[in-house]
């Protein structure tokens, strides 16, 4: 039986979308706001991710250490995350404690304090976290590719931000920041799992009265091939190979995921089946898309010694093309949406992942599909479908590289994939 989705919209634009799950015992709830990294000057590169902090620092009625014995005291999860496209506020817990979750969200999303105090001890804990990126090289590859292929936009900068603009701030510059910016039209509650009527009417209620201005609309995006290495005193190399890819919404991204599982998406993959299983030229590689309004990149990542370094990418460079030129088999596709498919349906199990999907959906397609409508549309995907859509990818003329480690130059690398 397809689960009831309904969705409210408040006269000032604020979005409630929500979907009861009788058969649970807990709930999720999301407050996510079309507010992120790419929509930032470079005068307020980090500021989205700050604010996301900051809320949890203490409000008028509660301590942050209040904030954390609540959430810990009813055994659910109070946090936030920042991508490049929106914030997200949620909670999780059992539907006993929904009331307390709720107020508490509520709390820190419309009452932050921004003490300055509050803004130079959590700088500290920011800068510790740019630094683990750095050294984390999985992130720092996958770091500089998008801020070389996106270079000079808002897309290209780190969602952490930038030292020099970070310590800048004030309590008062964050919170003049999320009241122009957090606007009530780019806002949409998700809610998933077990829940009462009296929940949505809190929810209305809170955000009846949030005021704002609409977020300001930057310049398209668009891919632009680059070459950049990194050298650093690491034992592996480790190397992003990236195309164009697609936006988030398009009606492409069934294919494109189907693609990916089928390159390099498991274990059966191709290129960990070639490049590790059969000549045992590294550990780890794997495909990946990033979609985002209005853009995307195809990405190819694998981790692996100097030694081994040009034969992987030679391989690799073939099987894509080989991938481009051939397209796929029956059998390969019937495995690849068997994969997806249990993990869409596994996933739909777990109420914060239900309520991550209903309000990535309100946020970006404005529309949701059933659980059944998702698996259909997987099935309808055929192979002339997928050899169409990787020949329009994998045009090595717009190839793109990030590597770092024991890097070679970016001419080298262009030569290894380009010949």
């Amino acid at each position: 039986m397809q689960d009831r989705i309904e969705k409210i919209t408040l006269p000032n634009g604020v979005r409630i979308v929500f979907e009861r799950l009788p058969y649970v015992r807990s709930a999720s709830v999301g407050v996510w706001v079309k507010s992120g990294s790419r929509h930032e000057r470079p005068s307020e590169s980090g500021v989205s991710h700050f604010i996301e902090h900051m809320v949890f620092k203490g409000t008028p009625r509660r301590t942050a250490a209040e904030l954390a014995e609540l959430t810990d005291s009813v055994g659910g999860q109070l946090n936030a995350f920042t991508t490049k496209e929106y914030t997200c506020f949620y909670a999780r817990v059992l539907d006993s404690h929904m009331d307390q979750a709720l107020d508490a969200l509520c709390d820190l999303f419309f009452n932050a304090r921004f003490d300055d105090a509050d803004v130079a001890t959590e700088l500290g804990v920011i800068l510790e976290e740019i630094s683990m990126y750095e050294d984390s090289p999985e992130d720092l590859v996958m770091e500089r590719l998008f801020a070389a292929v996106y270079r000079g936009t808002s897309v290209g900068r780190p969602i952490l931000g930038r030292p020099q603009v970070l310590r800048r701030q004030t309590g008062e510059s964050l919170k003049r920041y999320m009241k122009e910016n957090y606007g009530p039209k780019e806002t949409v509650i998700a809610l998933s799992g077990s829940f009462s009527d009296k929940d949505v009417e809190y929810l209305k209620a809170q955000f009846a009265g949030m005021e704002g201005k609409s977020r300001r609309l930057g310049k398209p995006v668009v891919y632009r091939p680059a070459f950049t290495v990194r050298r650093k005193s690491i034992e592996q190399n480790h190397v992003e190979i990236a195309f164009p890819g697609i936006p988030f919404n398009s009606p492409e991204r069934y294919a494109m995921q189907l693609l990916s599982s089928i390159l390099g998406g498991g274990v059966s993959s191709r290129l960990f089946q070639s490049v590790r299983e059969k000549e045992g030229l590294c550990y780890s590689v794997y495909t990946f898309g990033a979609g985002h309004e209005d853009t995307g990149v195809f990405g190819i990542y694998t981790a692996l010694g100097r030694e081994t370094e040009r034969q992987a990418l030679e391989l690799i460079s073939r099987e894509v093309r080989r991938f481009a030129s051939e397209g796929v088999t029956d059998a390969e596709l019937l495995r690849a949406r068997e994969q997806v498919k249990a993990n869409v349906l596994m996933g739909m199990e777990s109420t914060a992942a239900r309520m991550n999907h209903l309000a990535r959906s309100e946020l970006y397609l404005e529309k949701h599909l059933g659980e059944e409508e998702i698996i259909a549309a997987y099935d309808a995907v055929t192979p002339e479908q997928i050899r169409a859509l990787a020949a329009r990818t994998f045009d090595f003329e717009r190839i793109s590289l990030s590597a770092v480690g024991r890097v070679r130059t970016a001419e080298e690398y262009r030569q290894i994939l380009l010949s």
